[in-house]
């Protein structure tokens, strides 16, 4: 298992469309999540920096290809096209990336 984090920031008129749209996550992006070895999934907000910040255990042994197979995925195209509109990527972000990822530097159990 390795943990995962990344951010991107949110635009400040959208926050309640945001909020809105993962109270009720739809089911079939749910079961592509879990199908794609994504477990203990949490998306956490700072307002008012309008920052969220994304955290998750990656249970499989091929991230990019799991990943590559979450982005072709029809239903999820068309969550990320909800989605995406309401996302500001951060001014740092790395030429095809969109969520900045982030490298841990401490945990405890």
């Amino acid at each position: 298992m390795q943990r995962m984090g990344m951010m991107i920031g949110l635009n400040g008129d959208k926050v309640a469309e945001y909020k809105r749209l993962h109270a009720a996550v739809w089911p079939e992006i749910l079961a592509l999540i879990s199908s794609c070895n994504i477990r203990n999934y949490t998306i956490f907000l700072r307002e008012p920096e309008n920052i969220l910040f994304g955290t998750w255990e990656y249970h499989g042994t091929d991230f990019d290809a799991d990943m590559a197979r979450m982005a072709a995925d029809p239903k999820n195209k068309e969550w990320w096209d909800v989605c995406m509109p309401c996302q500001v990527p951060l001014a740092t972000q790395a030429p095809g990336e969109w969520w900045a990822m982030m490298d841990e530097v401490f945990h405890v159990d």
